[in-house]
């Protein structure tokens, strides 16, 4: 995907400085920041269209039955409404599609990466009232619902199926080859699920050399995450110097050696080198 109209810089401008606001709130909005990432990858993607997006989670909300059970009852609920009535669920060839990493394309298309869906999953039963959270199991984003002595697991990725504990077990142990431990099956924070879908979008830019674009902005974007690894400003150097931007590069790549440096000596000289080299090519 190629935005028809990338934002210019301007509108970037305003969506980072709402983004690094928004993520370093009392209670950042899950669905707002995915929107603003949104935005940074599609230009068309205004104002208006962000409010269409909350409207839409809004009315799917609207749709979800009243449901005074427990939690099997509402992913039960979610499962009807968003898999089966409304067909969001994934494929395959959705990793493979930037569009399956941005909410309004998701929510569009009613495709996307498992987090994504999971996203759309989270968003609506929350406006409905449900007790219901992420959950990062290793390389497959699913849902919970309910507190963990009662918890319920769906995969909006399967059109919301819900999980029993064997389905997760084999995830996990496809995913990573060991067994599932109980620490993963605990809520995640939203801004853990904002960094791993960046980190997605990372790694989609990073098999397609041609989109360094949208690499950087992904890693600008997570820099602006009050928690986030440190060697991301290492990457956002490398791809500053892939881009050409070579003095900007090497004084980044010269700031992160100034870091390292405290506990490894010898990999912040590696990196001063590719920082000298950097400079070089501007002869």
């Amino acid at each position: 995907m190629r935005p028809p109209n990338p934002p210019s810089p301007e509108r970037s401008a305003e969506l980072r400085r709402r983004f690094a606001e928004e993520a370093r709130g009392e209670r950042p909005d899950l669905s707002l920041l995915c929107l603003l990432l949104g935005a940074e990858a599609d230009g068309g993607l205004d104002e208006p269209g962000i409010d269409a997006a909350q409207m839409e989670l809004d009315r799917l909300a609207g749709l979800v039955p009243f449901r005074p059970g427990g939690p099997m009852s509402w992913a039960t609920a979610l499962h009807h409404l968003l898999g089966a009535r409304e067909g969001f669920r994934g494929s395959p060839a959705d990793y493979q599609r930037l569009e399956s990493s941005l909410l309004h394309e998701v929510l569009r298309r009613r495709r996307g990466l498992p987090i994504l869906l999971s996203v759309v999953w989270m968003e609506v039963a929350r406006r409905a009232g449900a007790p219901v959270y992420g959950v990062a199991l290793p390389g497959h984003f699913v849902v919970g619902f309910g507190p963990q002595e009662q918890q319920v697991l769906a995969d909006p990725f399967d059109g919301g199926r819900v999980l029993s504990g064997g389905d997760a077990e084999m995830l996990v142990a496809g995913a990573t080859g060991t067994p599932l431990h109980p620490s993963m099956l605990s809520p995640a924070d939203p801004l853990d699920v904002v960094l791993r879908i960046l980190n997605n979008v990372r790694a989609w830019a990073a098999a397609r050399p041609e989109r360094s674009d949208v690499g950087l902005w992904a890693v600008e974007l997570s820099l602006l995450l009050p928690s986030h690894p440190a060697r991301l400003r290492y990457e956002r150097a490398q791809l500053l110097v892939q881009r050409g931007d070579f003095l900007t590069g090497a004084a980044e790549l010269d700031a992160y050696a100034e870091v390292v440096a405290a506990v490894d000596e010898p990999a912040a000289e590696r990196v001063r080198r590719q920082a000298d080299s950097a400079r070089a090519m501007l002869n």
